[in-house]
């Protein structure tokens, strides 16, 4: 029998743009001879089961059901497609709990700490895990400018805390610059995350479950072009950035960066693929972790894709397993 795959996409955020190209590589991939696959559009306007003939319906939310030419339709698992909120950010994952329906991303908990970026660097620092200086402000309590700087050393990124693909985000060098910053940055968030610069070269990797083991997929190397001073949403998404797949690095190092990547994902229980960036800071040769995606990109532009195809997968047995895993917890 064909198990029943609800593909959640969209949310309520400036991601959804992206959140529907990663659904559409993803839709192409699924096997379908193992899946009946349905695409779930999740948006500020509701719930919306869309059929391959454009037809629209509303999905029933007291059983995450859906109505068909054929029927009724229960899912037997969830593909989360989505980034930002509500898909990696906890709250979907604690639904899908609460109907007992599995789904290929981390669970409720991790989702929501890891959506946080202090939280994350938090948990990780006192997991013995190399992460930058940083400082938590928020919104109610708002912190002299002049007040961050004697805590932190030049030159700092500012960040809305919450959400990723960089939006909101600013590489501050002196400090009469600070203020602005962190007003774009609010303007994202209600709260914002200060952190020092580590100088060195930036790494991105895949990690994933299948079987109970972790595997690290193939390393990729990031330099943003010579105009953009860090890996923006421009960098990410308008290719304003070079991407090296597999990575050109030492052995060495490159294990090193292996082993970070598997204890982070241990430590932080997580499931599914998630990708985490990293530093290697120039001097100790050491690698900082910047953050963990929950829900990485699936575009053909993004980064896991290029890392499973590195690795000589095609998608379509990637996503199998992916699917398969979610099944066994």
């Amino acid at each position: 029998m064909k198990k029943n795959i609800a593909l959640v996409t969209g949310g309520f955020s400036g991601e959804a743009a992206i959140s529907y190209k990663s659904a559409a590589t993803i839709d192409n991939h699924l096997d379908r001879e193992k899946f009946n696959v349905y695409k779930i559009d999740i948006n500020p306007n509701g719930w919306f089961y869309e059929s391959t003939d454009g037809g629209k319906s509303e999905v029933n939310k007291n059983d995450f059901s859906i109505k068909t030419v054929n029927g009724a339709i229960k899912f037997d698992a969830v593909f989360i497609g989505m980034h930002g909120t509500p898909g990696e950010d906890g709250k979907l994952q604690g639904y899908f709990d609460t109907l007992k329906i599995p789904y290929t991303s981390c669970d409720a908990a991790t989702s929501a700490i890891t959506f946080n970026k202090r939280y994350t660097v938090a948990v990780a620092r006192m997991a013995g895990i190399a992460v930058a200086n940083s400082i938590h402000l928020f919104r109610h309590t708002p912190v002299p400018a002049a007040q961050v700087i004697d805590q932190l050393k030049l030159p700092v990124f500012v960040k809305p805390n919450n959400g990723g693909s960089s939006i909101g985000m600013s590489k501050v060098d002196k400090t009469q610059d600070l203020e602005a910053a962190i007003e774009k940055a609010f303007k994202e968030d209600n709260q914002v995350l200060v952190e020092e610069m580590i100088q060195g070269r930036e790494f991105t990797v895949g990690v994933f479950k299948t079987k109970g083991n972790i595997i690290v997929l193939p390393l990729t190397e990031v330099k943003a072009n010579d105009d953009k001073a860090f890996f923006d949403f421009e960098a990410k998404y308008q290719g304003k950035s070079t991407e090296t797949t597999p990575a050109e690095v030492e052995e060495g190092v490159a294990e090193k960066i292996r082993a970070a990547a598997k204890k982070i994902y241990a430590v932080f229980n997580c499931r599914g693929v998630v990708r985490i960036d990293f530093i290697l800071e120039e001097n100790s040769k050491y690698p900082y972790m910047l953050e963990i995606n929950t829900i990485p990109g699936q575009s053909d532009a993004s980064i896991v894709p290029q890392q499973v195809k590195a690795m000589g997968w095609s998608l379509k047995e990637f996503y199998t397993k992916l699917v398969e895993e979610c099944f066994d917890h």
